[in-house]
């Protein structure tokens, strides 16, 4: 096996698309030794996931991979939904709660080649053209056969293993985790095609509603657009001639318009929706894909699996340094998983609503939107919601307010992977470990611990992990904006 990688390591991570990735950086910047694997001979191109939150943006920039990729991509300004060119609702990011008020509009190849060149940077590599044949429990781990493309195969040992390796993942499979759900009979065609010069297709990420059927256009670098449409079981990928029809039944005036110099890209998919029985089977975890599928509305899927990767990654960290018992990780599927079937009833309830076949019915959905758009707040809440920046966890402590709950980092101010510890203006705190960000705020009334991947961490896990004494009530933090 000319490709050999190490027969021994802490963490083998199966699967090198962005949650993978984003693992593998997050434990190479934490010093935890890990090997990842993935049968694909370099970065897949095309834009696939094409969009980044700016709750993810926020753990990125902890990894330092935000600035590069903001450098590369677009800033959308948020989303839109309309039925030809009557405007229905429009969700912008300006107003959220983060440092990063936009939709970061860039390709997954582009994202992937990002994080494997910061994983480089931290002295990390992929194993490329290796895939996992076979697990085997071995105590205190797990023995992993891996198979190169010339068919040698080697035997990996490793304490945890995380599978990345997306719908069909060898992980969950080898361990039998139930992967319940669906398969709506609603086919889809994605394509990315290059626009003529000087063609403008805006800031937005647009929802087209029309009669004949559902339409997503999102800007991409380098004069490309991106295009999800709502096809017939059987159609196949779209050529030139079908995107423009596809924008000339479907889109808005300036998409009917548009000029199209040629095809990037093109394919059709289905849609699943699953999540598995448990992201935790003994030393074994799923993130992204793995243990997660559904529709791709409102750009979720590929950001909610960087952010399984930030939930896991300081956690693993902590328990192989001994900084606490295995019980933390108990809470990784206890805090995902519901996030994960969260996702899945939301991205369902929007393509629900976008895919609405009867005119009548879809009139009544149009009405429904103009008219929420007015209320205020409603806006507001959606584009939190969208971004993903209410995502949080139930606290340990009912009578804590704000443990599970994400801290803004203009109020964190973290430094890269550190744990934060934010007290009130005025009030120093004595004894932090050293590598602990602390700093103070006008913004909280009580010492608050923050948690790598910017949540606030319930009290016990603060004293047992951190060494801050904090109180199980109290803490208090005012929403900043």
């Amino acid at each position: 096996m000319t490709n050999r990688p190490p027969a021994h390591t802490d963490v083998l991570i199966v699967g090198a698309a962005p949650a993978g990735l984003t693992m593998a950086v997050t434990l190479a910047q934490l010093g935890i030794e890990h090997l990842i694997i993935d049968p694909k001979p370099a970065v897949a191109p095309g834009s696939k996931a094409a969009a980044i939150q700016p709750r993810t943006l926020e753990y990125l920039d902890r990894i330092d991979l935000a600035d590069c990729l903001i450098e590369d991509g677009l800033r959308g300004s948020g989303f839109a939904a309309t039925d030809g060119d009557r405007a229905l609702l429009r969700l912008s990011y300006t107003g959220i709660a983060s440092p990063y008020p936009f939709l970061l509009q860039i390709s997954q190849a582009q994202t992937e080649a990002r994080i494997e060149q910061r994983l480089l940077e931290l002295g990390g590599r992929v194993f490329r053209g290796l895939r996992l044949l076979e697990l085997v429990d071995e105590f205190p781990g797990s023995a992993a056969t891996v198979v190169a493309d010339d068919g040698a195969m080697q035997v990996v040992t490793a304490r945890y293993i995380i599978g990345c390796d997306g719908l069909h993942s060898t992980v969950r499979q080898r361990h039998a985790v139930d992967f319940p759900g669906d398969a709506p009979a609603q086919l889809f065609a994605l394509a990315d095609i290059v626009l003529d010069d000087g063609a403008d297709p805006g800031t937005e990420t647009t929802f087209s509603f029309s009669q004949h059927g559902m339409l997503i256009t999102s800007a991409l670098p380098g004069g490309q657009l991106r295009i999800v449409a709502s096809v017939p079981p059987g159609t196949a990928p779209p050529n030139e001639s079908e995107v423009i029809r596809l924008l000339g039944e479907r889109g808005a005036k300036w998409a009917r318009e548009v000029g199209v110099q040629s095809i990037a890209a093109s394919s059709t998919y289905q849609v699943q929706q699953r999540v598995a029985a448990t992201m935790r089977h003994g030393n074994a975890f799923l993130v992204g894909d793995a243990a997660h599928t559904h529709s791709p509305a409102g750009g979720q899927g590929m950001n909610t699996g960087i952010q399984d990767a930030a939930n896991l990654g300081w956690k693993l960290h902590h328990v192989i340094t001994g900084r606490t018992g295995e019980h933390l990780l108990d809470t990784y599927d206890a805090e995902r998983r519901p996030v994960a079937h969260g996702l899945i009833a939301f991205t369902s309830q929007l393509m629900s609503l976008a895919t609405i076949g009867n005119r009548a019915t879809a009139n009544l959905r149009n009405d429904a939107l103009a008219a929420l758009a007015q209320v205020p707040g409603v806006a507001e809440w959606l584009a939190a919601k969208m971004s993903q920046l209410d995502i949080g966890y139930p606290p340990a402590h009912p009578d804590d307010p704000v443990a599970g709950r994400r801290i803004d980092p203009r109020i964190a101010t973290p430094r890269g992977l550190s744990c934060s510890l934010v007290s009130p203006s005025g009030t120093p705190v004595a004894h932090a470990p050293d590598d602990v960000t602390v700093t103070t705020s006008a913004e909280v009334s009580q010492l608050i611990a923050v948690r790598p991947d910017g949540i606030a961490a319930d009290p016990a896990l603060a004293s047992e992990a951190l060494g801050a004494d904090l109180p199980a009530s109290g803490n208090r933090v005012r929403e900043h904006r």
